[in-house]
């Protein structure tokens, strides 16, 4: 069984991209399903986290991750979560190394961050409320209070819902643009649109982080990746972050 993933190293900050391939999930979720709350057998869930963690060279026990809800809060950790439910976040930084922030999408943009100067990276779920709200600017704020500089930071965003794919009513397009204009877009068929990776590239260009590259990857017209727009029941997939060595 082999996972596949878009495996990025710069600079001794480690950035993955899962697909949907090579876990034990069934139908409708097959294979590689990363998410607990999508309705998936949560044997199946933790092996595939398991089958994830170790095809990255990752402790499995050494992931955190988030109960993500389109907010801005950012958590702080130092470890994996203890005892009782995951907090409510969209957005996780850290400054230990060796220990790896986990994003789960299905179309929204996983935002992955890393300065490794300071030692410091984040993660963040970017979906069209959260970019709009700010959650990048809340995840680069987390990263700045433990060090880390805007200049060198390293952005790298996963598979997502592309400009020409996410259709909105013009409405909605409005007011996403009026809080990011570079956000406004078009569908191929010509009706109103929003890219939130564009989005998210120009907030972060922003707040000055020059170090940046999005996949190429649409997750509606991509079948090797979930995509809840297009399917509904479906899996989720998930963006890892982390720096060389161990504290």
């Amino acid at each position: 069984m082999t996972v596949r993933h878009d495996a990025i190293h710069v600079s001794g900050a480690h950035f993955a991209f899962t697909d949907r391939w090579g876990g034990v999930s069934a139908v409708p979720y097959d294979e590689l399903n990363l998410g607990g709350a999508v309705g998936d057998d949560p044997a199946a869930v933790l092996t595939n986290r398991t089958i994830a963690a170790k095809s990255l060279d990752l402790d499995p026990d050494r992931v955190v991750w988030m109960n993500q809800v389109h907010g801005t809060d950012v958590a702080e950790v130092d470890g994996p979560w203890g005892e009782g439910p995951i907090p409510q976040v969209d957005g996780l930084v850290t400054a230990r190394r060796g220990l790896a922030l986990a994003v789960l999408t299905a179309d929204c943009t996983p935002v992955l961050l890393a300065d490794p100067v300071a030692g410091v990276v984040a993660a963040a779920h970017a979906g069209r409320p959260g970019m709009v709200a700010g959650i990048v600017p809340a995840a680069v704020g987390a990263m700045t209070s433990l060090g880390a500089e805007p200049s060198r930071i390293i952005a790298r965003t996963g598979p997502a819902v592309c400009g020409r794919c996410y259709e909105v009513p013009e409405r909605m397009r409005a007011d996403v643009a009026a809080v990011e204009p570079a956000a406004w877009s078009e569908t191929g068929w010509g009706t109103p649109a929003v890219d939130v990776t564009a989005g998210v590239h120009a907030q972060l260009e922003a707040l000055g982080v020059r170090d940046r590259q999005a996949s190429p990857v649409c997750t509606l017209e991509s079948r090797d990746h979930y995509s809840y727009r297009r399917d509904r029941t479906t899996g989720r997939l998930a963006g890892y972050v982390w720096l060389d060595g161990r504290e």
